[in-house]
């Protein structure tokens, strides 16, 4: 009878036991890459590029990102600053300059060492938008001189800002010797190029300037962007740059629409030498920024079904907990993302088709899907509760 009374008093305690909650394993990696054939952007043969696209992600970078020299593509950092000492709104004209017999001997001059430049006459009265489409469309030598002196003072009080700003935005295999690029030792990388690029076109008026193909100015007349990408097939600047030391130079901005999302790629290439300077810079910067807009597309990260973490009770027996719904991603085929889980209170036992938390990927926008158990974990049996009696 004691025997009996014992076994049944183990059954009572073993029934009434609190049971431990159920072990949670991630299953799902934390980060995962977008389906397909890992993309390679089509990068030039020779010099160096770096390409990237707003709000999605960076592609890399080719050619060793070594400083080398960059020709006008200087004159964004001259455009930059000048922008930053004396903002432009929206249709405004900014301060004026009136042009002096010095300016326009000084013209000449850059003339005979076959400078860019735009003609100016003396007397004549630029607007502060009119000297900064001057300087980004045909490349104006004597306009970023004039800007730097009337920014800083003089041309080596202007260099400084410029390596100055440079350092604060995290361009540090950048020097700047000149305010328009063109002394062979004003060097940069096409990494550190786009940086610049990158926070010079959130001004809206830099933006408008570069993304225009031709100006009228007052003596000249038409000017026109020597970026012949730029108002065809979504291209919105930014600069050139062309000599024998630079090769042919492109700091560009495309825009694309993908999934209902507007997106910018942005690149730099240097030291293109395949035919006429600037021309070899153009076809080689569209040949790398379309190869770019065709692989971004949306793709699905995580597909439905995909088991995210797997549940354990003290048996040792398991069940999955998966996606209820696939998570798509705007990017191009390898991209990585990050994958971020979320799991709910601790539970003893769970339930087919029952919420066990969310996943979630963040990259254009934020994706979620709710993550459910695949079928029902009960308690531990009675046999494991008999063996873990106190």
């Amino acid at each position: 009878m004691l025997l009996v009374a014992l076994i049944a008093a183990a059954l009572v305690r073993a029934e009434t036991k609190t049971m431990p909650y159920l072990k949670v394993h991630r299953v799902v990696p934390r980060v995962v890459e977008l389906p397909g054939k890992r993309f390679t952007p089509a990068w030039p043969s020779e010099g160096e590029a770096t390409v990237a696209v707003e709000g999605v992600g960076d592609l890399g970078s080719t050619g060793g990102q070594k400083p080398v020299p960059i020709a006008s593509v200087a004159k964004v950092m001259t455009a930059y600053l000048t922008l930053k000492q004396f903002p432009l709104a929206p249709g405004a004209e900014g301060f004026r300059v009136r042009i002096t017999q010095a300016q326009v001997d000084e013209e000449r001059e850059r003339v005979a060492l076959d400078q860019s430049t735009v003609a100016v006459r003396k007397g004549e009265v630029l607007s502060e938008r009119q000297l900064l489409e001057a300087l980004m469309l045909p490349s104006a030598n004597n306009i970023a001189a004039l800007l730097a002196v009337k920014d800083a003072g003089s041309i080596g009080a202007f260099v400084k800002q410029m390596n100055a700003t440079a350092q604060e935005l995290g361009m540090s295999q950048t020097t700047y010797t000149d305010p328009s690029g063109f002394e062979a030792s004003t060097v940069s990388t096409a990494a550190d190029q786009v940086k610049l690029a990158r926070v010079a076109m959130q001004d809206p008026t830099f933006a408008t300037i570069v993304a225009k193909p031709s100006a009228q100015l007052p003596v000249v007349g038409r000017v026109v962007n020597y970026n012949e990408l730029v108002g065809h097939d979504g291209y919105v600047g930014i600069k050139t740059g062309s000599d024998e030391a630079a090769g042919g130079c492109l700091l560009f901005a495309k825009e694309m629409t993908v999934g209902g999302h507007a997106f910018t790629v942005l690149g730099a290439i240097f030291g293109q030498r395949d035919g006429e300077l600037v021309s070899a810079a153009l076809a080689g910067a569209d040949r790398l920024a379309d190869s770019v807009a065709a692989a971004v597309r949306t793709r699905v990260a995580i597909p439905a079904g995909t088991t995210v973490v797997t549940l354990e009770n003290a048996d040792g027996d398991t069940v999955p907990v998966k996606t209820a719904r696939p998570l798509q991603e705007i990017g191009w085929p390898g991209m990585r993302t990050p994958v971020h889980l979320s799991i709910g209170p601790a539970r003893r036992s769970a339930s087919e088709g029952e919420r066990w938390g969310t996943v979630m990927v963040r990259g254009t926008s934020v994706q979620r899907a709710p993550a459910v158990a695949a079928a029902s974990l009960g308690e531990p049996s009675l046999g494991w509760r008999l063996k873990h009696l106190p």
